[in-house]
């Protein structure tokens, strides 16, 4: 069995194996990166293979001054911003999202998860960036703010801000 330093030299040194067993040891949260900041299934797969093949691409460029998995969710966040301005740059075909209609027993759970999901898209993207990479890619406050270019008190205060208009947002209205 091979160690983690070992693993990262091989990738570094072309082994695709051995890319793929760093990348397939976060691939939870590099999905769950890629979906909560795109907002739905298809553009997250999207967003998902390209930060793969990025990081297969650029994997001898990998200092490791940062673990592998904050590395790949660096690219994996990017790749899904990417995906989300140039979505909101493409006018919307009403008919072309049908196919993400889903039906199953999980109905309550859809409906929480579409619930969160429908709140988060409504949060300015640095913060939704930042609380994304916080609470699902576990990132710290000093990586995330390498990620953003802005300083630890920065990201502090657009967690803050991001976990107060979720809770707004989720917040049951009283009637």
């Amino acid at each position: 069995m091979s160690t983690y330093r070992e693993l990262v030299e091989r990738a570094r040194a072309g082994d695709s194996t051995a890319f793929a067993t760093l990348a397939g040891e976060c691939r939870t949260r590099v999905w769950a990166i890629c979906l909560r900041l795109t907002g739905n299934h298809a553009d997250a797969e999207d967003a998902m293979q390209d930060a793969l093949m990025a990081a297969w691409q650029h994997i001898g460029s990998f200092r490791q001054e940062a673990r592998f998995s904050t590395w790949l969710y660096r690219i994996a966040a990017n790749a899904a911003l990417g995906i989300v301005r140039r979505r909101r740059d493409t006018p919307l075909d009403p008919e072309a999202h049908d196919y993400l209609m889903v039906v199953d027993d999980h109905a309550g759970e859809h409906a929480e998860r579409d619930r969160v999901q429908a709140a988060l898209e409504q949060v300015p993207e640095p913060f939704r960036s930042a609380l994304v990479l916080r609470e699902y890619g576990d990132l710290s406050y000093e990586e995330i703010a390498a990620h953003q270019g802005v300083g630890v008190q920065t990201v502090k205060s657009r967690l803050y801000r991001a976990r107060a208009a979720m809770a707004a947002l989720l917040r049951p209205e009283s009637g």
